[in-house]
Formats: C-alpha cells, structure tokens, sequence
C-alpha cells in the first residue's frame, strides 16, 4: 500500500514482480486508470496514525537509544499506550 505519490509504472511493475498486489490509487493525471482495492487501501490511514503518533515520542523517532533491547522497549511501550487511547 502506498499513497499516489508512487504511482510510477515502474516501482508498481517491481511489486508485482515480487509476486505482491499493488494497492496504489492512480494519479489525477493518468490516462489509464489502474484499478486497486479501495477498502483496503482505506486501512492505510491507521498505520500512518500510529506513525504520526510516535513522532510525538523524539527519543523514539530520533532513535537516541542504540541498543536494540532499550529502543525495542521504548516502542512498545508507546505501542501500548496508542493501544489504551
């Protein structure tokens, strides 16, 4: 999934190459529309949510931590506060 910014013939024919399905919504100035599934692409928002939300955490995002077992914490503990909102 991703936003019209990617709609390109070659990044959607390198997708499918690897044996995934596009969901990329066309362009306004496409000739040919590409179909894509419009319920699915919906869910894309939740993800870019939750992105938005640990953004609001800079040592999270900014990845001050180096060590994989303090940063790993420090994500899902803001996972699970975006999970008890």
């Amino acid at each position: 999934m991703a936003d019209k910014g990617y709609d390109a013939d070659e990044i959607v024919a390198a997708i499918e190459e690897s044996g995934s399905v596009a969901v990329i919504p066309s362009k306004s100035n496409r000739k040919t529309r590409r179909k894509y599934e419009k319920e699915l692409y919906k869910e894309r928002h939740k993800i870019e949510c939750l992105f938005g939300f640990f953004k609001h955490f800079r040592r999270l995002f900014s990845r001050f931590d180096k060590m994989k077992k303090i940063f790993s914490g420090l994500l899902h503990f803001v996972a699970a506060l975006q999970w008890l909102k």
